[in-house]
């Protein structure tokens, strides 16, 4: 179909257009294939902006509920739950399991929000141009529930918010998977334990989940151990890592759907 003449016709730039459809489709074949590493498409910019967006909703929310711009540096327990707080009495006692993902993309005020983000903008191109949106999207999950689960064994009663964990979880698993590389990805591997000693002095500084810091490295230095280098990727094994990154996307996306519910009817 020759979709420059096309949206040419409906008044549209067909160039442009026409442009985008190409790149879809690019991607679409790359999908089947299973060969994500080059996949055009930014999935740490996409978790930066939801982060931002599901932030910014929280403070209109609680200033609609009576806490004033308390939520934009210091927000109550009780918004930082509404909004997807880990507590994990309500996890075992009310079946919430959602906030085992959802805690990830919740933040503790402006000061927290920023440095997170800072973190993830840092590190995270260097992880997802090295792995690909489907791995990035497993490792990014599965290390949020790692650090959540060492919080349970160390402070189950203490509610949590902040991506930190899953971010240790990616800095964990580049430092191991860069030094597996070997001396090409040194420099990484350097970059990486500098970045893990600034984001553990800030964490002692502010009293950071440190538990969930734990939980998130060893997570994602396992996952770094269980990676094969870029250069031995196949496609059998990309398209089963795709498909985990697919459940992990869409279990992100439940969790967030049961979360608005939760809002929306309380």
């Amino acid at each position: 179909m020759d979709w420059k003449r096309f949206f040419d016709r409906l008044g549209m730039n067909g160039t442009r257009w026409q442009w985008r459809i190409m790149k879809w489709e690019r991607n679409l074949k790359q999908f089947k294939s299973g060969d994500l590493t080059s996949f055009d498409f930014s999935l740490h910019r996409l978790i930066l902006y939801l982060n931002l967006v599901l932030f910014s909703l929280m403070v209109v929310h609680g200033v609609l509920a009576g806490y004033g711009f308390n939520g934009l540096f210091s927000p109550p327990t009780q918004l930082l739950l509404t909004w997807g707080g880990q507590y994990w009495p309500a996890v075992i006692e009310h079946g919430q399991w959602w906030r085992c993902i959802t805690y990830a993309y919740s933040h503790g005020g402006l000061i927290h929000l920023a440095f997170n983000m800072m973190v993830l903008y840092q590190v995270g191109p260097m992880v997802e141009r090295e792995l690909g949106p489907g791995r990035f999207m497993v490792l990014y999950t599965v290390t949020a529930i790692t650090a959540t689960l060492a919080g349970l064994l160390w402070h189950a009663n203490t509610p949590v918010v902040g991506a930190s964990g899953a971010l240790f979880g990616l800095i964990g698993f580049s430092i191991v998977y860069f030094h597996r590389v070997g001396p090409a990805g040194l420099q990484l591997r350097n970059f990486m334990l500098q970045w893990a000693l600034f984001a553990f002095i800030f964490g002692l500084l502010v009293g950071a989940d440190n538990a969930g810091h734990f939980g998130g490295a060893v997570g994602g230095a396992l996952l770094g151990l269980m990676l094969p280098p870029k250069g031995l990727f196949n496609l059998r094994l990309n398209k089963r890592w795709n498909g985990f990154g697919l459940i992990c996307a869409l279990a992100t996306l439940l969790a967030l759907f049961n979360m608005f519910y939760s809002i929306v009817t309380a």
